[in-house]
């Protein structure tokens, strides 16, 4: 008897979006109808770029003192927002964690335009003591909120390695009880194993960035080789897929753009490491395809 499979291969596409002038270090990105909010790690404030008409405007999200006017924080005090999440009406801003100045939480209502700051020290002591992960380690980069359930991505680009998930049941992040960490395996780009950068819930399915960064880190930038775009089954944690960007690009942020039958396509942005108040925008599309194999049984 002979029986059809399909079987799923992907492909992507790579493009340049849009330019923009007054931002530095973006590292985190979320459309909402026409707008393109971005946040850089060492900024005070959060970006709204009108994609359409290409009006741009900045929102002060920190107030404190000596670091409230600035867009390049010195790096000894920079927040180092990696974060930029959203559910409902709420964007959510959060440290990487990785030096005790780096654990606030801002959460910016899209409606009222309130700020609200929120300190997730005692959250973050919780994760690194559950998941057996010490300072020089823990360096969370992508956040999925979905209402009822926190996802937490660590970037495991210091010298354990430890790329994983935090899923974290209930709503409020200052208060985290129920905690449990899942281990990642990443690809590898010259023997160097990427690490999580940003992910994003698509249907049911978290899509995610990945750099390969030759160093054993979360503070001291290396030399970039490349990053992955792949997926990942909401309910198993499983990898369904990773597809090597075309470049030596260091993705730190996803937001979806459209999608169809045939593709998915995102918005990327890129943290060049340097002071410079300028960032591009990047256009990836995933495009899907079903090759026709065979299997025979007897």
């Amino acid at each position: 008897m002979l029986f059809l499979l399909f079987s799923s291969m992907h492909s992507t596409t790579l493009a340049i979006f849009a330019e923009i002038d007054g931002i530095g270090s973006a590292s985190g990105l979320f459309l909402h109808e026409d707008f393109l909010y971005i946040i850089g790690d060492n900024s005070a404030y959060l970006n709204e770029y009108n994609i359409k008409t290409k009006q741009f405007r900045k929102i002060q999200i920190l107030f404190e003192a000596g670091l409230n006017q600035l867009e390049n924080i010195p790096k000894p005090l920079k927040p180092d927002f990696e974060i930029l999440g959203q559910h409902s009406d709420k964007l959510y801003i959060l440290g990487s964690g990785s030096t005790s100045k780096r654990n606030l939480m801002i959460e910016f209502d899209l409606k009222t335009q309130k700020v609200v700051q929120k300190d997730l020290t005692d959250t973050y002591t919780k994760l690194k003591a559950i998941a057996k992960i010490d300072d020089q380690n823990f360096n969370l980069e992508g956040a999925i909120f979905t209402g009822n359930e926190w996802l937490l991505f660590n970037r495991g680009n210091g010298i354990d390695s430890k790329n994983g998930i935090f899923k974290i049941e209930g709503a409020d992040l200052t208060k985290a009880v129920r905690i449990k960490f899942n281990s990642f395996k990443l690809p590898n780009i010259n023997h160097i194993e990427s690490s999580f950068t940003d992910a994003a819930l698509v249907n049911n399915e978290i899509f995610f960035i990945a750099t390969a960064e030759d160093t054993k880190s979360t503070y001291a930038d290396g030399e970039i080789l490349g990053s992955f775009v792949g997926s990942i089954n909401l309910q198993t944690l499983k990898l369904n897929f990773s597809n090597k960007i075309l470049g030596k690009h260091k993705f730190e942020g996803i937001t979806l753009l459209s999608q169809n039958e045939h593709s998915t396509t995102f918005l990327l942005c890129e943290d060049r490491d340097s002071e410079e108040l300028k960032t591009v925008i990047y256009k990836l599309a995933i495009n899907f395809q079903e090759e026709l194999s065979t299997l025979i049984a007897i």
